[in-house]
């Protein structure tokens, strides 16, 4: 599910902290790698359930107003547009999303009072109103309702950042990215086809990445870390942020190890990653030692390219 610039930030993080108790093996952190790749897939899930927890909730309102004693005429006639939105119902009788009730349950039972605030926050929102009142009704109406709903009005509730941030330390850095997924989900249902949700890697060559970098990185960290301190002239490498050190290692393991990746793609994708979660030099700085290890490695032919990665295209 997650992209590759994303799952390098994964291993990232996951590495440093290996770095960071060196009692842990590489197979412990291995574990654990994978395990906060997994909570995303969590969170992803947790963002269609709460949509179609709104709509439980919803229902429940309706209900309560049809069975009032002195129900009002819109209680006994209610817009109903909203729960039986076709996209929701797919959502809803979807086999995957029952599988991941069955075996995960569904968090949002123990914060009933975020749907209730996030209901009201809904009904509050223009891209509801328009939508209960808009003429006709299509499944391209309702698709396009929802995707705005996550887009314009869920994105922007904030309690339900905190309540994310009490249930995971691993979803602070993916929400925007996440959420992003759950849109083109959406996006991408068809009225005839059965709804088929993300998994946690979108093929097997993105797990056999992960896997491969890792282990890789953390087997050859003396190797990487002299090559480091090589090419570090005029820099106190003991001084240099310890997660450029990490970032360095890590664009060398993937430089060396995957024959198919371009050495600009994997140069563009740690020097990016640098700028966001290291400081403000990082970039230029592992830009110029890495510069200057690629010239190495390819005079000792320890950089060989095959296919996809002789090209200078986006891996």
């Amino acid at each position: 599910m997650l992209n590759r610039r994303l799952l390098r930030v994964k291993v990232m993080q996951i590495l440093y902290a290996h770095y960071q108790h060196s009692e842990t093996s590489i197979g412990n952190s291995e574990k654990e790698l994978f395990h906060s790749i997994s909570k995303s897939l969590d969170l992803y899930y947790l963002y269609i359930l709460l949509i179609l927890e709104v709509r439980d909730y919803a229902m429940g309102r309706i209900e309560y107003g049809r069975n009032k004693k002195l129900a009002s005429s819109d209680e006994l006639n209610p817009n109903t547009r909203f729960i039986t939105n076709k996209v929701l119902s797919k959502l809803a009788d979807c086999d995957d999303v029952r599988t991941y009730l069955d075996q995960k349950g569904n968090n949002w039972a123990n914060h009933k009072e975020v749907v209730k605030s996030l209901y009201a926050h809904i009904v509050d929102s223009q891209q509801y109103k328009d939508y209960m009142i808009a003429e006709g009704s299509s499944f391209e109406l309702d698709k396009k309702f929802i995707a705005k709903l996550f887009e314009k009005v869920i994105a922007y509730f904030e309690p339900i950042y905190s309540t994310f941030e009490e249930q995971s330390i691993y979803w602070n850095d993916e929400v925007e990215f996440v959420l992003s997924m759950v849109v083109k989900t959406v996006k991408t249902l068809d009225e005839e086809v059965p709804p088929k949700l993300m998994d946690t890697f979108k093929d097997d060559d993105d797990e056999e990445f992960v896997k491969r970098l890792f282990r890789k990185a953390a087997v050859n960290h003396n190797d990487y870390l002299a090559m480091i301190k090589k090419h570090s002239k005029n820099w106190e490498v003991e001084r240099v942020a310890f997660l450029d050190i990490v970032l360095m290692q890590l664009a060398l393991a993937e430089l060396i190890e995957f024959s198919e990746i371009p050495v600009k793609v994997s140069m563009n994708e740690y020097i990016e990653i640098a700028k966001h979660y290291s400081t403000e030099k990082s970039g230029q700085f592992i830009n110029g030692i890495l510069d200057k290890a690629i010239l190495e490695l390819k005079e000792t032919n320890q950089i060989k390219k095959t296919g996809k990665g002789l090209m200078d295209g986006e891996k």
